[in-house]
């Protein structure tokens, strides 16, 4: 087997194994789902089911583990003569692009996270992460030190923000704005230095 044959049946695994604890729990509900509910639904093992997720609420959730390094690599790889906000608003315009792209998991899925509290936790702390990793990276880009200089990790944070409330405003316009438009209006915000909304 081919090495990009090998990826694309992990990928359809790791999909399947998504839409099937999301869907499950869309019906029944998150207490009511179990793993081997879920690997059952995709027609895999439940052995096979923790080779890709490391539990329910993950499978659930069906986020990448390759988008943060995916996010960084795009972000380093951006022209230099862009600031590195500009930067980041590139990489996370491309981000929200893409997702908006799939139009049935994405919104299925802010769903079901609005659903369960315990999720939204879970979503939280992946996204903590993710703004970790990527502050490293604004530190590389602007020779600044994660953790002890703010800027590095405040920009990873505003950047965290602003597709966050993107997101609920999708999820509240019922998915039919663009989601990419949703996210440049907060980084315009943002970069305005969110002056007062006009009464």
């Amino acid at each position: 087997m081919t090495t990009g044959l090998r990826e694309r049946k992990k990928l359809a695994t790791r999909r399947a194994l998504h839409e099937a604890a999301l869907r499950l729990v869309a019906e029944r509900g998150l207490d009511a789902v179990s793993v081997d509910d879920i690997a059952d639904r995709a027609n895999v093992s439940p052995r096979t089911f923790f080779n890709y997720f490391s539990g329910k609420d993950d499978a659930v959730l069906g986020l990448d583990p390759d988008t943060s390094p995916r996010q960084v690599a795009a972000f380093l790889a951006r022209p230099r003569d862009e600031t590195p906000v500009q930067a980041l608003r590139a990489v996370a315009r491309a981000q929200a692009a893409e997702m908006a792209t799939d139009t049935e998991l994405w919104p299925l899925r802010l769903k079901v996270i609005d659903s369960h509290p315990a999720l939204l936790a879970r979503l939280a702390a992946v996204f903590g992460e993710g703004e970790r990793v990527l502050a490293a990276a604004v530190a590389e880009r602007t020779g600044t030190r994660a953790g002890a200089d703010a800027y590095p990790t405040l920009l990873a944070g505003v950047a965290g923000v602003a597709m966050r409330t993107a997101l609920h405003r999708w999820f509240a316009g019922d998915f039919t704005a663009a989601l990419p438009d949703l996210l440049d209006e907060a980084w315009d915000l943002l970069s305005a230095g969110l002056p007062a909304p006009p009464r």
